[in-house]
């Protein structure tokens, strides 16, 4: 009911006119985990994109150009049972195994000063968790939740909360994050509404910095004209 995965041949050939790595790194029960690294000229550092609950890296990556443009690399990772990424997901603690692991690895590429950890939709939580365990430049939430049970809920109301696998409560972890943090959010966004956002904000001190885009909805926030504007101006100030 939460992951809406899809997978994609062993020997699918991802097609970007960026230049790409592929990568294939273990994880802690010998599962196979898929991500794509899109690399800039003169690379300033790493997005580590967490996306969100549907589709795989095979459209995900057209977002990346909105980040190499800008002189980072971006590495997106395809969750387990997504894309070509082996396994089932079974609960949070193993998809947040998965991630550490994978951010792990690409920490021997990068200096954690320069890795800014982004989350979009159900990424977010995952974003937010991981950020409050490590020391990352900075933290980028799109469209997050303040608390996924309390989001299901008013989904699925008849669906008891002690039988859900997923809590990804966000608002315990971020006031944990000491890297700077900065939410975006579509004011149109029925899925999520902008209010989640709005009270993350809250709970958190200087560090958070909170930006509502005006006429935009749950999808298609990487492309939105606003967000990649104030994006331009975070990376050159961080």
């Amino acid at each position: 009911m939460v992951f809406q995965s899809a997978s994609l041949p062993k020997d699918h050939k991802f097609d970007y006119v960026q230049k790409f790595e592929e990568l294939n790194i273990k994880s802690f029960d010998g599962t196979n985990l898929n991500g794509l690294l899109f690399k800039a000229e003169n690379s300033k550092g790493l997005v580590f994109y967490l996306h969100g609950n549907a589709g795989t890296l095979d459209t995900w990556g057209s977002i990346s150009k909105v980040y190499t443009n800008l002189g980072y690399d971006i590495f997106i990772l395809d969750y387990r049972s997504f894309g070509k990424s082996e396994g089932e997901i079974e609960d949070e603690e193993q998809l947040n195994k998965d991630i550490s692991i994978v951010y792990q690895n690409l920490k021997k590429r990068y200096s954690e000063n320069k890795i800014i950890i982004a989350g979009y939709s159900i990424g977010s939580g995952f974003a937010t968790i991981l950020a409050s365990e490590n020391k990352p430049k900075a933290l980028m939430l799109q469209s997050p939740y303040y608390s996924f049970t309390e989001l299901s809920s008013s989904r699925v109301p008849f669906f008891p909360n002690f039988m859900k696998k997923f809590q990804m409560e966000t608002y315990t972890y971020l006031p944990k994050v000491k890297a700077p943090i900065y939410i975006f959010h579509g004011k149109n966004d029925r899925l999520i509404p902008y209010d989640n956002a709005v009270r993350l904000n809250k709970i958190v001190d200087e560090n958070g910095h909170l930006y509502l885009l005006e006429n935009q909805e749950h999808i298609g926030i990487n492309e939105n004209n606003e967000f990649q504007n104030r994006l331009k101006i975070i990376l050159e100030e961080i």
